[in-house]
């Protein structure tokens, strides 16, 4: 479909005098409610393209938003972006960065990464036809917080601290024996630290998901995701009251360490992003 872009009277790049006016659309970062200070709280952080973030607002909602170059993040542009995984990077720390400054003072939707609109008009077009759906989810995360929970297992680690079976005298074996009975006594320790890792990880979730408003399970994580030693065997969201944080937090420490070779770790808060599914399935809106 072939238009003419909307052209910001101001955009002209400082380093070329006279030239053209630079076509920029809208970039959407998360979406508040009137009236939750967002303004306020994105006024520290600089969006994408090195502009600040603003507020457009209709039917009692207000987007975050920032003014990008349609040659960057248009169609070809942006395709080009996300798959330069270096540009991709700036990218989604920028958006989280700019998210997490809105949500410091009120419920956020997290948008999708890399949601864009022709311009500011049809962002409030957005608002307006989605208002039922965003009060609704605003509502629901009002006074929450995402906290995150991985669940961590080294067999090794869990094997050093319990006691092995007792071996026979090795002076006693046929050659191949001692290797092949170390090698079981390997295969038992490490599927007794999995079936123990798992057992923890089954008893904290049910005793967390009494402490918060929803749970979400995610792929656990592997290679360069996943932090410090271990393999992550549950990668859960929580999305938990604030006046309830700490609670859970203390049911995570009272567990955490019980188990040889067990570790649990807690991350955040975050924005809601895993309880926002309807909002990053949102169409672009660039036609």
């Amino acid at each position: 479909m072939t238009r003419t872009p909307d052209v910001s009277p101001g955009a002209v790049d400082p380093n070329e005098p006279g030239s053209l006016p630079e076509a920029l659309i809208s970039y959407v970062y998360a979406v508040s409610q009137v009236g939750g200070a967002a303004d306020e709280a994105i006024a520290s952080v600089t969006g994408l393209g090195g502009r600040s973030p603003h507020t457009v607002c209709a039917a009692g909602l207000a987007a975050v938003v920032s003014s990008v170059s349609e040659a960057t993040f248009g169609t070809e542009g942006l395709t080009a972006q996300l798959e330069d995984l270096e540009r991709l990077e700036v990218i989604a720390r920028t958006h989280d960065a700019v998210v997490e400054a809105a949500s410091r003072s009120t419920a956020v939707l997290p948008m999708r990464l890399a949601t864009v609109y022709l311009d500011d008009a049809r962002v409030a077009s957005m608002l307006e036809a989605r208002s039922g759906e965003l009060h609704g989810l605003l509502s629901w995360l009002e006074g929450h917080v995402e906290l995150g929970v991985k669940v961590y297992v080294d067999p090794a680690a869990a094997a050093s601290e319990q006691p092995g079976p007792q071996q026979p005298d090795p002076a006693s074996q046929r050659p191949g024996q001692a290797y092949l009975r170390r090698r079981q006594a390997q295969r038992r320790g490490r599927q007794d630290a999995y079936r123990a890792a798992g057992a923890a990880a089954s008893q904290i979730a049910e005793h967390l998901t009494r402490l918060a408003s929803s749970r979400v399970s995610h792929r656990p994580q592997q290679g360069e995701l996943a932090s410090g030693a271990g393999e992550n065997i549950a990668n859960d969201a929580y999305l938990v009251p604030v006046r309830s944080e700490a609670e859970f937090r203390a049911a995570v420490a009272q567990v955490n360490g019980e188990v040889p070779g067990v570790r649990i770790e807690v991350t955040g808060p975050w924005a809601a992003y895993s309880f926002v599914g309807a909002v990053t399935t949102e169409r672009q809106g660039r036609t």
